[in-house]
């Protein structure tokens, strides 16, 4: 369902088009400072300003519902909203009934029976990850040892791709791109293989997040090319530092005390303007589809920010867990009973 971690909890709602979206964080520790201005480096840097963004420039103030009491949070569920001010509905008056190739809305309207609003995609609109983006700023306060950051790697197939998405932009067309994230100084031994290892905690985070196709940690694809002698990382001190990373810092699915790397391949936007051939469900026959509206050239050129957030909610949850694990097994103390042996 719509809810994602263990102790460090999530349910993200609201929809594209709708008065507003949001986050609700439940598990987030009391005694943690919190103000809008904590939240603005990140909102900025997912807001659609770069060449080849949309032109939908929503403010992304943080607005505090509940959780938060004289600038500290309280333990209680921290709710955090962002206004729909600078939506524009008249784009999708006319396809009502003409699904958009590449997007969810013929899937979407199975699933929920009609009832879902595919106004820009509704509730599986991208617009969504804003809350992602406020949920890692608080996970960040969590592990504030853990540096994370992400980089756009390659756009198109190319590494230098300015001109390209010039190119794009101007012919109503869209690319595709890959962003690597990388994570220094997580601690060893977070992660509860089998099925919340590391590897499969991010994986299901980071495919949240619209758009993403693919994921690959360390040399991922290379490594099935490799030979053990050249995969395995050797270990060079007693903290478990390694001379190479192939496995990303990553064994068993279990965090080796080396950076956390990976990769996602991130698809071409879906919304272009170029004609597309689809299915006119009220006529019931085959047009061509002109889309209007504010679309994204890439994708990939926002999503840094979105993979640092889930990356942190992760080790976030991993952290708590990591922490409550630690406490009961202190407190775990067996007081042998009078004239009884342990053995």
């Amino acid at each position: 369902m719509n809810n994602f971690g263990r102790l460090f909890r999530l349910s993200i709602w609201g929809e594209s088009h709708g008065p507003a979206v949001g986050i609700v964080i439940d598990g987030c520790p009391p005694g943690i400072h919190l103000s809008p201005e904590d939240f603005s480096r990140d909102l900025e840097r997912r807001r659609a300003d770069a060449p080849g963004t949309t032109g939908r420039h929503e403010p992304d103030r943080p607005i505090f519902k509940s959780g938060l009491f004289k600038g500290k949070t309280t333990g209680s569920p921290l709710e955090i909203e962002f206004l729909n001010l600078e939506a524009n509905s008249s784009d999708y008056e006319d396809i009502k009934e003409i699904p958009r190739p590449g997007h969810a809305d013929w899937a979407a309207s199975v699933k929920y029976k009609g009832f879902n609003d595919p106004r820009g995609g509704g509730h599986l609109s991208g617009r969504l990850t804003v809350g992602l983006v406020a949920a890692g700023v608080v996970a960040k306060k969590i592990i504030p040892r853990v540096n994370i950051r992400s980089a756009v790697v390659e756009i198109g197939g190319r590494k230098n791709f300015r001109n390209l998405l010039q190119r794009t932009q101007k012919i109503g067309d869209s690319l595709g791109g890959i962003v690597e994230c990388r994570a220094e100084n997580v601690p060893p031994g977070l992660g509860e293989p089998f099925f919340d290892s590391v590897e499969s905690l991010l994986a299901h985070a980071v495919f949240s997040i619209p758009a993403v196709k693919a994921i690959e940690f360390g040399d991922g694809f290379r490594s099935a090319r490799s030979k053990g002698s050249e995969f395995n990382d050797a270990i060079i001190d007693r903290a478990g530092r390694t001379k190479t990373n192939h496995a990303g810092g990553i064994n068993g699915g279990i965090t080796n005390g080396n950076d956390l790397v990976f990769r996602v391949a991130v698809r071409p936007t879906a919304s272009i303007s170029l004609p597309q051939r689809t299915i006119h469900l009220a006529q019931d026959r085959i047009v061509t589809l002109r889309l209007a509206g504010r679309h994204d050239t890439c994708i990939a050129l926002r999503m840094p920010v979105i993979l640092e957030a889930v990356t942190a909610i992760v080790l976030a949850d991993l952290f708590l867990l990591g922490r409550a694990a630690d406490i009961l097994s202190r407190n775990q103390v067996v007081k042998p009973q009078r004239g009884k042996s342990l053995s």
